[in-house]
């Protein structure tokens, strides 16, 4: 409660009551550094909402392995998913107490839907325990939105990179890969926004990182048009955004890959 929670700062920013005070006075330090923060996540969870209903209608992917989902709100991947097609199943990965206690009480009756306590760093242990509730001979969708910049680089056995080539290689043919994160071409907000978030959570987070960085995440896989880019970039349902509908001071910057069928 007085620790502030990232789950719980976004819940604030995308307007949820699931927050604390601390929570809120986290956010506003943040705002201060990167006015844009709450435009850049809304315009982020409008990029989750396309991507998978895309992905369904599109793609005919029923099956997603939501990374660090966050607090439940309105339009989960599971929602969009079922409104696309109602036999989509969700499993949510996030080792969060205050989110694990929060999705198992909303999503108790939905059949499709799993939540499951676990690092998303434990790629092993996230594929055996879904394995009874995703078919893994068959496409499946592994989303990391928003959340590795969540994550230290630390060494190479637990970097960003590799949970995301250790998924990637344990996905059945077909699959895709949906990642962003936090970036900045300012070194101030860089470094000034990975302090705050650094002190806040005690440790619990990341960086803010380059573009180039997360580039190196998508090695291997095959990029869907239009490439990595600014969300707000990526199949917009209408018309470019505007410049003033588009985050100033740092963006959520990825894309979405196919894992290339492999050679048995």
């Amino acid at each position: 409660m007085h620790t502030p929670s990232v789950a719980r700062m976004y819940d604030w920013l995308l307007g949820g009551v699931e927050n604390y005070a601390s929570d809120r006075a986290a956010c506003a330090d943040l705002l201060r550094i990167a006015p844009s923060t709450q435009l850049l996540a809304r315009n982020n969870r409008a990029f989750l909402r396309r991507v998978v209903r895309i992905l369904v209608e599109d793609y005919g992917i029923q099956q997603f392995l939501d990374h660090g989902s966050g607090l439940p709100t309105q339009d989960n991947v599971h929602e969009v998913a079922q409104r696309a097609h109602p036999d989509c199943k969700v499993a949510y990965i996030d080792n969060d107490p205050m989110v694990l206690a929060h999705a198992r009480t909303m999503l108790d009756e939905n059949a499709g839907t799993v939540v499951v306590h676990a690092d998303l760093r434990e790629t092993g242990r996230i594929r055996r325990e879904t394995e009874p509730f995703l078919d893994w001979e068959q496409p499946i969708a592994a989303l990391f939105v928003s959340v590795l910049h969540c994550i230290p680089d630390g060494d190479e056995h637990r970097s960003p990179a590799l949970v995301v080539r250790e998924t990637a290689d344990l996905l059945p043919d077909g699959s895709f890969m949906v990642i962003c994160q936090l970036v900045s071409d300012d070194p101030v907000v860089r470094q000034d926004v990975t302090k705050l978030m650094e002190d806040a959570t005690h440790g619990h987070w990341g960086r803010v990182r380059e573009p180039h960085e997360v580039r190196r995440y998508f090695d291997g896989l095959e990029i869907l048009d239009p490439g990595l880019v600014d969300v707000v970039d990526w199949r917009p349902d209408g018309p470019p955004p505007r410049a003033q509908d588009r985050p100033t001071d740092w963006v959520e910057w990825g894309g979405v890959a196919r894992v290339p069928t492999r050679r048995h």
